[in-house]
């Protein structure tokens, strides 16, 4: 069970490609077209606005680039660090494009830096202790290479990333009969996989 230390394209680039397409629909950014003329230069900054973890960066930096390839950025952390209220997180410059992006970027931002600093939170809690914050597989369909990511961001480590690379002997698996011969089953097939009871 290998812990997700980087997001690849395949792990975000689908979903940002559907939030984009869900927050823009067929007519795109109305107010952005109608009210902010097409030559505006605009520049902002993403701001932390409590203590946490920052995870998601590299999808922010995609959505930004997605609106408009030529739009400047500068990352001012990285993804795992700790942030405080008021700490610049990244900087963004370009057309009114970064309008259309914003609300994409930072939704992807927020979830992923909320998951991440719950997990550091309960991370720092058993911090000198052997014990391990694990997470499970309880993931929003599609997001689970993110949301694993932002635990591991956060101190965690990944439990496991589905079915295929562990198994799991529960109560509804096990009914008092057959344990053997499953572990034998399994041991053969797959002798390197992890076999938790």
């Amino acid at each position: 069970m290998a812990q997700l230390k980087t997001l690849k394209l395949a792990d975000y680039l689908p979903l940002l490609r559907l939030a984009l397409k869900e927050d823009l629909g067929r007519d795109g950014d109305l107010t952005t077209r109608f009210f902010v003329p097409a030559d505006t230069r605009l520049k902002g900054k993403i701001v932390s606005r409590e203590h946490g973890v920052i995870c998601g960066l590299k999808i922010a930096v995609a959505a930004f680039k997605a609106c408009d390839r030529r739009v400047k950025l500068r990352l001012l952390v990285k993804d795992g660090a700790r942030v405080r209220p008021g700490q610049e997180v990244m900087t963004v410059s370009g057309g009114r494009a970064i309008l259309t992006a914003e609300r994409t970027a930072l939704n992807f931002l927020q979830r992923l830096s909320g998951v991440a600093s719950a997990t550091r939170r309960y991370a720092d809690r058993v911090r000198g202790t052997r014990a391990k914050i694990l997470d499970t597989r309880k993931t929003l369909p599609g997001w689970r290479a993110l949301d694993k990511y932002a635990v591991a961001c956060g101190g965690g480590v990944n439990h496991r990333m589905g079915l295929y690379d562990a198994a799991m002997v529960k109560d509804n698996h096990y009914q008092g009969k057959n344990l053997e011969q499953g572990v034998r089953l399994l041991r053969c097939a797959h002798p390197k996989i992890p076999l938790i009871i």
